[in-house]
């Protein structure tokens, strides 16, 4: 049995990895890959768990996954009530430049910093749209596109709320706010850095001057753009604010601020007298719901189903044994599957490694865990969520970003390991 339960979940990953050639959503390779699992378990768990009922196993694994799919919920449609009232235009605002150079430290400085309050794929949709905006020619778009995506992956590496991974380690307890802002942001910031800086010196995509355009009358603010964007960005800080003066689960904290911001939506006037009651409704809490991305949150559970039969059986205890027999140090395993995140999703990845270890919160460890998955997808444009939308928003070839972005964002990688194993250790 413990054969058949490592082929489902090794299939369901290949057919995962093959999503577009297969053209079969990854969501339901990952709910096949975790039912079935959790079938073969069924079937022989006398074999592993004698005197246990498979039922109750999967219980108590299914009660740590629906805190992070509420979690997930919740923070996707306060980002979609938000951005219902344009409050995102308001980013538009703060770059005023036609200096390329300037351009792009403006563009990388915001999506850094946003990406760690809302999240990395929300952050690059919100950035793209608005460079498609100020920035003439496809060409010139893909590369700040590229950059985006470096930046978003960083800024989400080092705040609870940035990754979905990260959130996962801070929702599992192996890592706090401050230790984990403390730990990865400074490498986060040296991961987008190297990279832009090399940019800035030896292209010439970088030089001179650009047009900027003013925003058209579709981008323009409505009445409630400023007090929904600071509604919901407060309500995303308040997160682990409230884990820390409570003490619990995150998931309620989420769930407050949920309510807290459905309810002043319920109560400003975006003034949008000239719309039909039919488009009004596109500003409700109702309509965010239904925005929000289910198949994510179905991929999340099926790939978190099946890594939790892993840990059931003891495999991942077994492959953790191995890797530390095999690289001899755990900051190389971090580094490994930082690595693997640009080809492999990094969810998966980061949901074995909390199996795998038993080690104390706010170990090292956890802490190069967040920043390398985090951070590592920015190496191939499929390797992360940012990276998946980038590519389908401004058609960025495969083979365009290895060759243009790939190799500065590997080094920016790279540089931000040596601080972990030289500096951050």
């Amino acid at each position: 049995m413990t054969l058949a339960i490592i082929i489902s979940f090794v299939l369901g990953y290949l057919m995962i990895i093959l999503e577009h050639p297969l053209k079969i959503d990854k969501a339901v390779s990952a709910i096949f890959a975790g039912v079935a699992c959790w079938v073969f378990i069924a079937l022989g768990h006398q074999e592993w768990v004698p005197g246990s009922e498979p039922s109750e196993l999967l219980a108590h694994h299914l009660g740590e996954i629906a805190q992070i799919l509420l979690f997930l919920i919740g923070a996707m449609t306060i980002v979609e009530l938000v951005d219902a009232h344009k409050g995102f235009n308001i980013l538009s605002e703060l770059i005023r430049s036609h200096k390329r150079s300037t351009l792009l430290i403006l563009v990388c400085f915001i999506t850094f910093f946003t990406s760690a309050i809302l999240d990395n794929l929300t952050t690059t949709i919100v950035m793209i749209s608005l460079i498609r905006k100020i920035i003439p020619g496809e060409e010139s778009r893909k590369w700040y596109a590229g950059f985006i995506i470096i930046a978003a992956n960083a800024g989400g590496a080092w705040s609870p709320l940035g990754d979905v991974t990260t959130t996962m380690l801070w929702i599992g307890s192996k890592v706090s706010t401050e230790e984990l802002i403390k730990f990865v942001f400074f490498p986060s910031v040296i991961c987008l850095l190297v990279p832009m800086m090399i940019a800035l010196v030896f292209t010439d995509h970088f030089r001179g001057n650009v047009p900027v355009s003013d925003s058209g009358p579709e981008n323009r603010r409505l009445a409630s753009s400023r007090i929904m964007l600071a509604t919901g960005v407060l309500g995303l800080l308040s997160v682990p604010v409230f884990k820390t003066l409570t003490h619990l689960p995150p998931y309620m904290g989420m769930m407050l601020a949920l309510a807290a911001v459905w309810l002043v939506s319920e109560f400003v006037d975006p003034k949008v007298e000239f719309f039909s009651q039919e488009e009004k409704y596109k500003f409700t809490a109702r309509h965010a719901l239904s925005r929000i991305e289910i198949p994510g949150i179905l991929f999340f559970f099926g790939i978190l189903t099946a890594v939790a039969a892993l840990d059931t059986v003891g495999i991942l205890s077994s492959m953790a044994a191995d890797l530390d027999r095999i690289l001899g140090h755990k900051d190389y395993v971090a580094i490994v599957l930082g690595v693997l995140s640009a080809v492999i999703d990094n969810v998966p990845l980061v949901a074995a490694s909390m199996g795998m270890f038993e080690l104390p919160k706010d170990h090292e460890f956890w802490h190069f865990i967040a920043y390398s998955a985090g951070t590592g997808g920015s190496m191939l444009i499929i390797g992360s969520a940012a990276g998946v939308a980038a590519m389908g928003m401004e058609k960025i070839d495969f083979i365009w970003y290895l060759k243009k972005i790939g190799w500065l964002a590997a080094i920016g990688f790279l540089a931000g390991c040596i601080w972990f194993l030289k500096i951050g250790a």
